[in-house]
């Protein structure tokens, strides 16, 4: 999840999902092999369609305001064609859109499949 974590960042993650939203950090089971668990950015809610154009995010056609994102890990300027977020889904993005494994791949993440969501850094790895 580079720039927003590195390797060694410790954080806390809140198990009391709530309603998730647009922008949070959560950690889920990946849908493909179950033993394995990521963290990820939510992009897409139930019901919305997601596109990505030349790596901008839309959302129902309309641009997303993504400033977490760092151009210089978005140089691919990639693109997705539209697909409706099932209900109780949610697609999910790496903020280094360059090197993430996603559902840009994989397909959306199940509510069901999601463990916590992102509450704060508590130590950040010495560089």
């Amino acid at each position: 999840m580079m720039p927003a974590f590195n390797n060694g960042d410790r954080i806390l993650m809140d198990k009391n999902l709530g309603e998730l939203k647009r922008g949070e950090i959560i950690w889920f089971l990946y849908p493909k092999d179950r033993s394995k668990s990521y963290f990820k950015r939510i992009i897409g809610l139930p019901g919305e369609t997601i596109e990505i154009r030349e790596g901008k995010g839309y959302i129902n056609g309309q641009v997303l305001d993504e400033p977490y994102v760092d151009e210089s890990y978005n140089q691919a300027k990639a693109n997705y064609p539209p697909r409706k977020v099932p209900e109780y889904q949610y697609f999910v993005m790496g903020d280094n859109r360059d090197n993430s494994s996603d559902s840009r791949y994989w397909g959306t993440v199940d509510k069901e499949l999601v463990k916590g969501k992102y509450y704060m850094t508590y130590a950040k790895e010495k560089e």
